[in-house]
């Protein structure tokens, strides 16, 4: 984070996300899987900051090669016990995990 301005926003996008019924963590990360902020253990953190990060790069890949001019937004994957939302900016990736049962 380079500045006031985006630190406000993310703190802002963090309480508002963390709001919502069925969230069970939030983990802000850049795209190299170094965490910003977490909601999560700090074990819990570093597995989906690497592990999403890794595969949100894998995502990026297909939509480039599929069309060279199109860029990975969002990604959502959902099992059988939790969906894990991906939205991804210049600067870092948000990922939110939260139980689909709760919703």
């Amino acid at each position: 984070m380079n500045n006031n301005k985006d630190l406000n926003e993310m703190e802002t996008t963090l309480s508002r996300v963390q709001a919502h019924k069925g969230v069970h963590g939030i983990v802000i990360a850049t795209h190299d899987g170094s965490v910003i902020r977490s909601t999560l253990d700090n074990i819990q953190t570093q597995q989906y900051s690497t592990l999403v990060t890794q595969l949100a790069a894998k995502g990026k890949g297909v939509v480039r090669d599929l069309d060279p001019e199109d860029d990975l937004t969002f990604l959502r994957i959902r099992s059988k016990k939790h969906e894990i939302m991906v939205a991804e900016t210049k600067t870092y990736l948000l990922i939110v995990i939260q139980n689909p049962h709760e919703l």
